[in-house]
């Protein structure tokens, strides 16, 4: 088998996934602006919810400081600080998110489906929620907040989107202090039902180890290497009931690889056997790539 003829296929076909969750997700999230969020009057939160609330104050002392420039000046900075730190593709990738869903919300109309408050602010939730994890799966983010909680969660290995929604209710809080805390503790519910949403299903950085038993283990172990950028341990065992010579592969994975691996592995050998466990803790270094 040509493995770095699969190699460049699997490219290719990750690369049209990333693509088509882009576009639901930025679907989906004007979707959520125009026929949930905005009837509804919750307040921005992220740099948005900054450069709105910069813009507000800036006119109470007679200063005006465009939405569009603040929005630009906030993102720049961490959108280059992913491209170096994580990768130029996920920058790259959550730009389009950000683009696409411009396009939708000045072109697409919805009309709302709900006149109740509460109802709008739980299904606005969820969908706020649900819009970020298709871009997530789609390897991008929806820029803003989302960028720095990617960055840090890339370096440290874990979630900090219970941070990015402290961050988001005390941007809310002032918006209360300074103009109506009805809808700003409306806003508030609103960005813990998505926040919870996302911390729920997001399970990239959970990690499984594999344990694979085949009597093919020089094929699996070099089409493993030319594909995942992950260390594997080899060990050379004896079947115990058919006394053959086989091969023992142990590697750790993220739950996004695990499908992506098992695929190849069967492809490899249809009878290889696979042990998947979770991996509670890990020490050492583990590559997490964006791409």
């Amino acid at each position: 088998m040509d493995t770095h003829a699969h190699s460049n296929k699997n490219k290719k076909l990750r690369l049209l996934t990333s693509i088509l969750f882009i576009a639901l997700s930025s679907f989906l999230q004007t979707l959520v602006l125009k026929m949930f969020l905005t009837p509804s009057n919750t307040l921005a939160s992220g740099f948005l919810g900054v450069s709105v609330l910069v813009n507000l104050l800036g006119q109470q002392i007679g200063i005006n400081i465009p939405v569009s420039f603040m929005i630009v000046a906030l993102n720049l900075p961490v959108a280059i600080l992913c491209a170096k730190g994580i990768s130029v593709r996920f920058t790259l990738l959550s730009l389009l998110q950000i683009s696409l869903t411009s396009f939708f919300i000045r072109f697409l109309t919805f009309e709302p489906i709900f006149d109740d408050l509460i109802l709008n602010i739980i299904f606005g939730g969820v969908l706020n929620g649900v819009y970020i994890l298709l871009a997530l799966k789609g390897n991008a983010s929806t820029g803003g907040t989302d960028f720095i909680a990617l960055y840090v969660s890339n370096k440290s290995g874990r979630t900090i989107w219970e941070y990015v929604f402290l961050f988001n209710s005390m941007i809310l809080m002032i918006y209360g202090y300074l103009f109506d805390w009805r809808y700003a503790g409306y806003s508030i519910i609103l960005q813990y039902i998505a926040t919870h949403t996302v911390s729920t299903f997001h399970t990239r950085y959970q990690l499984h180890k594999l344990q694979i038993t085949t009597t093919r283990g020089a094929e699996i172990r070099q089409a493993y290497i030319d594909n995942f950028r992950h260390g594997i341990t080899c060990i050379h065992v004896e079947g115990g009931y058919t006394k053959q010579e086989r091969m023992m592969l142990i590697t750790v994975v993220s739950s996004y690889e695990v499908d992506n691996v098992i695929r190849l592995l069967q492809s490899i050998d249809p009878y290889v056997i696979i042990s998947i466990s979770e991996t509670q803790r890990f020490i050492g270094r583990f590559h997490r790539d964006p791409e």
